[in-house]
């Protein structure tokens, strides 16, 4: 019944606005030229509130804001749902509070704003140390804009990490490596390193489909791509502890760690999503996707469209795939627990034998040769 207390309990907020739709994002985004932050504002405040019976008795471990364009939020907003989330539930004396940023939205006033409001962790959202790839990737800020936009982040918080696309049109494995060090240069603890993928209902996906999006690596380059990176992560302390994440000891995003380990989180937002324990029941939400929609249903009842009951079988898939992106792994025990069945012994040993999973004790973990092809590896594993 409470097995989520494994892995803690967190709050999403999803901010849905962009100042422009870059072409590779398929997160639930939109462009608007007007948008009333008191009413916003309000809204989420509503839907901690209508949440908060069911969820009594709880400590808060983290609260994030992702979207969209979080720093386009006025501090003012954000010290808003701080408070309200403040009011419902005691935080955790480490609480950690991240909000994403992009550089063309950075004002060193802001900045303050956010750190006073609470938050003490900032995401910034670069993407590229190189003009031509961040226009190519429809970003409005440059490298010198990025680079200043960071500084003023290290000026305000002791946590800052960055976000960086690798396996870009054009991009040489040696274009990678210099460009991964020059970020490591940086006063830097925690970085996220994504490889482009083209998702279908992208700008990318509508170029790739017509055969326009031209001079992307090959898979094999693309791999290269991902084992220099952990080298050179490694070489500079910061080692991944998830496939796509880098930190210092102590420095891992905890948020992201509740997802992974398969902790509850409230998401409140256009398009959130949440996992909650409930009567000892685990659910699935989801919210009205469109803002507009979203902010309208918040008023009136709430923004909430859909809640499912997770099954045993479900669960245990869901922590299966979230713990084995850990370099930690997961618990062998945990897992019959939530599934009420054993781990497949024979393929779990077929796939030791080939050097992709290992097991110490009762955690089961993918290998660096089996995180680099982690879905073949959970396709093993979880097939009946």
């Amino acid at each position: 019944m409470d097995d989520w207390r494994n892995g803690g309990f967190g709050l999403y907020i999803h901010w849905p606005f962009c100042q422009a739709k870059c072409p590779y994002c398929d997160f639930n985004s939109h462009v608007t030229a007007q948008i009333d932050q008191t009413r916003w504002a309000a809204a989420y405040r509503a839907e901690m509130l209508r949440a908060a019976p069911e969820l009594s008795g709880r400590v808060l471990n983290t609260i994030f804001f992702g979207g969209g364009t979080p720093s386009l939020m006025h501090p003012d907003t954000v010290a808003s749902i701080i408070e309200t989330a403040r009011e419902i539930w005691p935080f955790s004396n480490d609480i950690e509070i991240s909000l994403e940023a992009n550089p063309t939205s950075v004002e060193a006033g802001r900045f303050a704003g956010y750190r006073d409001a609470g938050v003490n962790r900032i995401s910034m959202g670069i993407q590229a140390l190189n003009d031509d790839d961040l226009r190519r990737l429809g970003r409005l800020h440059n490298v010198a804009e990025a680079q200043k936009a960071f500084d003023v982040a290290r000026n305000c918080f002791d946590r800052v990490s960055f976000d960086l696309i690798y396996a870009r049109q054009g991009q040489t494995l040696t274009d990678w490596r210099q460009e991964l060090d020059q970020a490591l240069s940086m006063a830097i603890d925690h970085l996220s390193l994504y490889q482009l993928t083209i998702e279908e209902g992208t700008a990318f996906g509508d170029r790739y489909a017509k055969g326009k999006l031209r001079d992307l690596p090959s898979d094999d380059n693309a791999a290269e791509m991902y084992l220099a990176t952990q080298e050179i992560c490694d070489n500079h302390g910061l080692p991944a502890y998830e496939i796509s994440n880098h930190a210092r000891p102590g420095a891992e995003s905890r948020h992201n760690l509740i997802y992974w380990r398969y902790g509850d989180y409230l998401g409140i937002g256009p398009g959130a999503h949440g996992r909650l324990t409930i009567g000892g029941q685990r659910y699935a939400t989801e919210t009205y996707l469109q803002p507009g929609a979203w902010l309208n249903a918040a008023e009136r009842t709430t923004g909430e469209t859909s809640r499912t009951q997770l099954t045993s079988e479900e669960s245990s898939a869901e922590y299966m795939m979230m713990g084995m992106r850990l370099v930690e792994g997961l618990d062998s025990d945990r897992f019959q627990e939530i599934s009420g069945r054993s781990l497949p012994a024979e393929r779990i040993s077929d796939l030791a034998d080939i050097g992709m999973i290992e097991i110490s004790g009762n955690r089961l973990r993918a290998t660096d040769s089996g995180r680099a092809v982690l879905n073949a590896v959970l396709r093993e594993l979880l097939v009946e």
